[in-house]
């Protein structure tokens, strides 16, 4: 049952290859995508009576390929089914090959493999094949900067992955299975100290996954400006969250050698650094790209501190994440191609002159900024909820971070509408009720907000009257503090100019990767 989720994409993706007609070939990828979100559903409500675990060979047991879906893995299916066909409509009307269709199905049959998978091995092969197809997408037009970037891109993630295999080559040794479940029990019987090398080359790989600094300066490459608007969309919403959904699993894995506090630390570290690169930037889809590295700072906040309500807010921030990077994306996608820029400075009027979309960025950034009312805010509430003064004080700080992010990626809501192209987005109706149709879930992640995490991870969760007017009015005191720090500061220190030319070379991706590592190890190795 579950292997068709992997399997059926893929079969798809070929037969798209092969059809020589371009309505059809469209056609086709939207039905095929309506069919795999209606049975991802399926899936998310079966888990509910319990997990579905599916044997692929004749192998039962941990000897066996298993794929399982539990809570977690089904939602992920579904936030993955749910994303591709919206990228898939918002694309229906371009002039893409059919090269591309290629490219998305079997990226997408690539991920939900990796979200199912219950084999470490599988997962390392799944994740180097989905980079390869990302990579693929980068170059898409193969022009001299998008060759590069995608180049640099592939070859970090392989470097990366090393450290994985040699991680998982480690604990085989050691328990003699590749089930992640198996491989959980084997390890209660080993001492700490025999488990730390494999937690600090896994966890090495899986942070650069994450882009957590200083392991970041490649998920920006991937935003190239001859990558489709979609891409950029499911990179940011669901591509980039691989890292962060393995870190959850092995942390069921590794037991007493996590360092909860280390990864507090870096967490707090990315979200502010990610923020401050964002700010230093000028290119719209580089501003959206390094506020992804800063949002998942505060994701990792949330994961590493030992209560139930802010895991309960960092896993619900994961797929408030998508839903709201996803609309921005796109949005950007609809405004560069109408303005022919992707310089903020040269962007002005969206509102004026595309007022539906105009609405779905500023519902998208009242997500994302964690305004009231809006999913951002309920998860970042419950974020906050069992940190302690310091943690809080850079969880705000990362905040402030992402409202000044969005005064200035704002600004091109306003002024005369000067610069843009005849061809509107308004005649391109798809692509404007899809970034709607994520801007009012922005909306109803917010108001369901409690009702929405007791639907998806069977956990009750309640929202403190006192406790949400608190959080209220430090969004609003945010929010004021924001403006002015943008309009006397943000833009007249060389400071930022000095940052947004930061770029590192494949060799100091690599020194940093190493230097990651090493401090890893020694930080397990000390806790």
């Amino acid at each position: 049952m579950l292997s068709y989720f992997a399997i059926v994409p893929i079969m798809i993706a070929i037969l798209l290859f092969v059809v020589p007609v371009e309505k059809l070939t469209r056609s086709i990828a939207a039905v095929a995508q309506a069919a795999l979100c209606v049975y991802a559903f399926y899936i998310f409500r079966s888990c509910k009576d319990g997990d579905i675990v599916t044997v692929v060979g004749s192998y039962e047991g941990f000897l066996g390929i298993t794929l399982k879906a539990d809570t977690l893995a089904s939602v992920f299916l579904m936030l993955t089914s749910l994303l591709f066909l919206i990228a898939t409509v918002y694309s229906l009307n371009s002039a893409y090959s059919r090269l591309f269709w290629f490219l998305l199905f079997s990226w997408q049959g690539l991920l939900n493999g990796i979200f199912m998978s219950n084999d470490m091995f599988n997962i390392f092969v799944l994740v180097e094949v989905a980079t390869v197809v990302v990579a693929a997408i980068i170059m898409f037009n193969r022009d001299n900067r998008s060759m590069y970037d995608g180049m640099v891109y592939l070859m970090v993630n392989i470097v990366a992955m090393q450290f994985y295999l040699f991680g998982v080559g480690y604990l085989y040794k050691l328990t003699g299975t590749l089930d992640l479940a198996a491989a959980a029990e084997a390890l209660k019987q080993y001492d700490k100290p025999a488990l730390i090398l494999p937690y600090a080359l896994i966890m090495t790989a899986i942070s650069l996954k994450c882009a957590l600094m200083p392991l970041f300066s490649w998920l920006p490459k991937a935003y190239t400006p001859s990558t489709p608007a979609a891409a950029t969309a499911l990179l940011s919403g669901i591509h980039a969250k691989i890292g962060v959904y393995l870190f959850i699993r092995f942390h069921f894995v590794f037991g007493d050698v996590l360092t909860p506090e280390f990864f507090l630390i870096v967490g707090a570290v990315t979200g502010i650094l990610g923020a401050v690169m964002a700010l230093s930037q000028t290119d719209i889809l580089k501003i959206l790209a390094y506020s992804t590295i800063s949002q998942i700072g505060l994701i990792m906040i949330g994961l590493n501190v030992s209560d139930i309500y802010s895991y309960t807010g960092g896993i619900y921030h994961i797929l408030n994440h998508a839903i709201f990077k996803s609309a921005l994306f796109l949005c950007a996608g609809i405004i560069t191609e109408a303005y022919g820029t992707r310089e903020i400075s040269g962007i002005r009027g969206v509102l004026r002159r595309y007022p539906l979309v105009g609405a779905a960025v500023i519902m998208a950034v009242f997500g994302i900024t964690g305004t009231p009312f809006f999913n951002g805010s309920i998860s970042k509430y419950f974020i906050l909820s069992g940190t302690s003064r310091i943690v809080t004080a850079a969880a705000i700080i990362i905040n402030l971070g992402t409202i000044i992010i969005f005064i200035k990626f704002s600004a091109m809501l306003f002024g005369p509408g000067q610069g843009s192209r005849p061809d509107s987005p308004s005649s391109c109706p798809l692509k404007t009720a899809t970034v709607l149709a994520l801007g009012v879930l922005c909306f109803a992640g917010g108001v369901f907000g409690e009702q929405a995490i007791h639907f998806l991870f069977n956990t009750a969760v309640n929202i403190d009257a006192a406790g949400y007017i608190e959080k209220t009015i430090l969004f609003t005191a945010s929010a004021i503090a924001g403006y002015f720090i943008y309009r006397f500061f943000v833009d007249k220190l060389p400071f930022f100019k000095k940052i947004r030319e930061i770029d590192l070379s494949f060799r100091q991706i690599c020194a940093s990767i190493g230097a990651f590592f090493a401090t890893t190890l020694i930080v397990a190795w000390l806790s």
